[in-house]
């Protein structure tokens, strides 16, 4: 029967429910085989799936735990979701933000995917925080501070969270029925008021042009509206690496950076972007409005206040973060403009140094990545810096000024 089901999707035809929900609850309860479940999720990302066939493996994938209800905490909670990009910190910067405006945020984030960056390997770089709460932790911090950013629980979707690392080491992960399945049993099964999803698009991107980022974008919509909640997707640029650093530590740093207002990049607009329409759905009010009450609130330094609550909440030790005292400088051998970062040899890079993960089992260094300090854009001369190399390993480093494109 197991072989069947995946000889009939391998072949393109369509599964039912039943045979959905006998396949992948039987890899939950262990009758199913990773490489038996390694082969379905091959034959999903080359034959794909139907809207049907989505729509029910999504709902398998939230009844497999329990459904989180927060309606007893006053106020819209809204939910936001990258797809994962290379150096993408929204979630740190953006949070503490629309939290410090009244909006609670209730935020289940995932660990890293491939050469994308998890919020989770970010935020636990930071000695001492703690991202395994319970739901009665997660209910008492939303209370006190108006917001959380904790690991899915094991009860929830555990389907996804078992899955999920499966994909990462298997060549599975940029399928548009298993990420829209993915973040949407997710982000349904947290109990959030309504949604908004950043879709990255590009080569730092899992996926790499705009036709699948609207795809994507209009199913998780549709996927919404299956369960009555309010889904609103951003397509965003994600070519060159978010902002100035990519790696744990390092980018915890540059979320305090941004929130403090030392740094000032197009990923500052970027947060600002996703912040506001976060506070608009939680406020119901024009975008205009929400953007004005959000510059406020990091220029008043509100929303860093919000950030040292968050970490204090969660155990984390800002003061103790540590980054390799192994450090290379990269320097331009010519003179020009930037014209490209490529963000997807930058993504892989920084897993190899061990800011990532090649196989699930793998620990995260969160001491090692990458600083630049030239963005696309940017003038340069010969001899100039263009970034620095944090690193703790014995490897060979490729030709990287090779990655970064100056005309």
């Amino acid at each position: 029967m197991i072989v069947d089901i995946i000889n009939k999707k391998r072949l393109g035809q369509i599964l039912s429910k039943e045979e959905l929900e006998f396949f992948f609850n039987g890899y939950l309860e262990g009758k199913v085989t990773d490489y038996q479940m390694s082969s379905m999720l091959m034959a999903i990302c080359i034959k794909n799936m139907t809207e049907r066939e989505i729509f029910d493996l999504c709902d398998i994938f939230i009844k497999s735990g329990e459904i989180l209800d927060f309606s007893d905490i006053e106020g819209i909670k809204v939910d936001k979701h990258s797809t994962g990009g290379v150096g993408d910190k929204t979630t740190m910067i953006i949070a503490p933000i629309v939290a410090s405006l009244g909006v609670p945020v209730v935020k289940m984030s995932g660990r890293g995917l491939g050469f994308t960056g998890g919020t989770i390997d970010k935020l636990e770089s930071i000695p001492g925080f703690r991202t395994d709460l319970s739901i009665d932790e997660i209910k008492q911090q939303v209370k006190e501070i108006g917001m959380v950013v904790a690991g899915q629980t094991a009860n929830l979707a555990p389907m996804d969270k078992k899955i999920y690392a499966l994909r990462d080491v298997t060549g599975t992960v940029e399928s548009i029925p298993l990420i829209a399945t993915s973040i949407m049993s997710k982000k349904i099964a947290s109990g959030a008021d309504k949604i908004l999803i950043d879709i990255k698009v590009g080569k730092g991107a899992l996926l790499k042009n705009e036709k699948d980022a609207r795809k994507l974008s209009e199913l998780m919509q549709k996927i919404g509206k299956e369960y009555n909640k309010e889904v609103r997707c951003l397509i965003t640029n994600m070519d060159n690496p978010l902002g100035t650093s990519i790696g744990n530590t390092l980018e915890v740093v540059e979320a305090i950076n941004i929130l403090t207002g030392k740094e000032k990049n197009s990923l500052t607009d970027l947060c600002i972007e996703l912040a506001s329409n976060m506070v608009s759905m939680g406020k119901n009010i024009s975008i205009e409005e929400a953007e004005e009450r959000v510059k406020g609130s990091i220029y008043s330094g509100l929303a860093y206040q919000k950030f040292l609550d968050f970490v204090k909440h969660q155990g984390g030790i800002i003061n103790n973060m540590k980054l390799s005292p192994n450090k290379y400088d990269i320097n331009a051998t010519k003179a020009g403009v930037i014209e490209s970062i490529d963000a997807l040899e930058f993504g892989k890079l920084s897993v190899t140094l061990g800011a990532g993960r090649i196989n699930k089992e793998d620990i995260i260094d969160p001491s090692v990545g990458i600083v630049f300090d030239k963005l696309v854009g940017d003038k340069v001369e010969i001899g100039e810096k263009l970034c620095t190399i944090y690193n703790n390993r014995e490897i060979q480093l490729p030709d990287i000024e090779s990655f970064i494109k100056i005309s």
